[in-house]
């Protein structure tokens, strides 16, 4: 099935793009969340009469993850947990404590724009990508601490 993508999607294309894909992910995921829409004589038509106000939003909304990437640069998150011996935590430090700590920083971070392998199990300090919409990457350092005794 042919479908035009009216958002982009990773792996796939970007917005405006003509793109074949089976039917079941066309049906099942890209057209219920409003990501691309049947490529029907009818539906090329409307889509390019929004095709430049799409490209006129995607470029807004890349503009406004630069300027969030340029304000993460170099910004160190410091996450404090209880220790056991041999300075093992306990438990981890995960995309939610990341964003938890954006919060209290007052950054407007979405967990799901946070890319972490696994969860952080040790101190020390870690590189964290973060995968911001219309494309833009930025990398945070997450500093996990002892917690002081008290």
């Amino acid at each position: 099935m042919k479908v035009i993508l009216k958002d982009n999607v990773d792996s796939l294309g970007k917005v405006g793009e003509t793109v074949k894909v089976s039917d079941g992910y066309a049906r099942n995921f890209l057209i219920p969340k409003g990501l691309a829409v049947e490529a029907s004589s009818k539906n090329v038509k409307s889509v390019e009469d929004d095709r430049r106000r799409i490209l006129q939003k995607a470029e807004k909304d890349r503009l406004k993850a630069q300027s969030m990437a340029d304000r993460l640069a170099g910004v160190t998150f410091v996450i404090r947990r209880r220790v056991g011996e041999q300075e093992k935590l306990f438990g981890s430090v995960n995309t939610r404590d990341i964003e938890q700590c954006a919060v209290e920083m007052e950054l407007q971070l979405e967990r799901k724009w946070i890319v972490l392998e696994e969860p952080i199990r040790e101190l020390g300090t870690f590189p964290v990508k973060i995968k911001l919409p219309g494309g833009v990457t930025a990398e945070i350092t997450v500093s996990v601490e002892a917690e002081p005794e008290a």
